[in-house]
């Protein structure tokens, strides 16, 4: 079955067409406890993650702070493939490796052999986190990204790349990727948020109801005795940001406000949202006032909507 071609009607001031994600890598899991081993370390259900399904998922620090995400998805019974930041693969297969013991499950880095494509454009002829295989590739529908009211779909192919789509450039796939308001930490990122921090469990990254995880506790205190005090927001910037980047507000200019949790800048003619970032920020620092990048007196940042609500007894 051939991949989908933008139909006629679509988005055309969103970036859309196939690139090469140079920046993700991927870990396979294998054995008959496979399952079973992820399940106890990551922040979703991964025993019961059906067929034909997809879900994000974190890995915490003891201490709940992220130290990598996941889409994970199964291509076995006793196999699963996580796609991460490459920059940080090597790292976080090194500790996931430390914890398997005598569980029968095995960890590699499954890179070179499943190269990863985003997709940006094309009908959506899936719900988000669906899985299809087609060929010698799988496809997983990722949630779209939203600019000026707009959705634009994205999908994640693992595998052979999709024929007969126009090529799309890094740059402008990454700020769809920020438009989505979905976190993925990379190298500059590690253990610097607790999941809510960065809303991941908005978009189906956290289970309240599974078992056991590194860091359960902080992230379970966080979700229910109102100690949530920062989340993630989307800002358009004048220059290009990067992750890791102190964000500061005017109210309170000697101490940072927030950080950068993912940056682009998207090719094009348009100049609005050219720069965007998805950034932890407090609370309080989107209730009046100014962000700025860098520092108190750096270029200004401006808020942009979120393609998704935050619960008000969260706010």
């Amino acid at each position: 079955m051939p991949a989908d071609i933008p139909p006629a009607g679509a988005p055309a001031d969103l970036p859309a067409g196939l690139v090469r994600l140079d920046d993700w890598g991927v870990i396979r899991a294998r054995g008959a406890e496979a399952r079973k081993f992820l399940h106890g370390q990551l922040t979703q259900d991964i025993e019961h993650l059906a067929g034909g399904r997809a879900t994000l998922a974190g890995y915490c620090s003891a201490k709940g702070r992220l130290l990598a995400t996941f889409v994970v998805w199964p291509v076995a019974d006793d196999e699963l493939l996580l796609a991460c930041s490459a920059d940080l693969l090597p790292a976080t297969l090194k500790r996931l490796s430390m914890f398997v013991l005598r569980a029968q499950c095995k960890l590699s880095d499954a890179s070179a052999e499943v190269p990863l494509w985003g997709q940006a454009g094309g009908a959506p002829s899936t719900a988000v986190w669906q899985t299809r295989a087609e060929g010698a590739a799988t496809s997983i529908r990722l949630p779209d990204a939203v600019a000026g009211g707009t959705a634009q779909t994205r999908r994640l192919w693992a595998g052979a790349a999709p024929q007969g789509l126009p090529l799309l450039d890094a740059g402008s796939w990454r700020w769809l990727e920020v438009m989505s308001g979905t976190a993925r930490i990379v190298g500059a990122t590690v253990e610097r948020f607790v999941p809510q921090m960065v809303n991941l469990e908005l978009v189906g990254g956290v289970n309240f109801q599974k078992g056991c995880y590194p860091g359960q506790e902080v992230v379970a205190r966080s979700q229910y005795r109102g100690t949530l005090k920062r989340r993630a927001a989307i800002v358009a910037a004048e220059l290009e940001l990067a992750p890791g980047s102190e964000i500061f507000h005017s109210a309170d200019p000697e101490q940072p406000a927030g950080m950068v949790v993912l940056a682009a800048t998207r090719r094009g003619d348009r100049a609005d949202s050219a720069h965007a970032a998805l950034v932890e920020v407090k609370l309080a620092a989107l209730e009046g006032g100014t962000l700025h990048a860098g520092a108190p007196d750096g270029p200004r940042l401006t808020p942009l909507a979120l393609p998704y609500p935050i619960p008000a007894e969260a706010a």
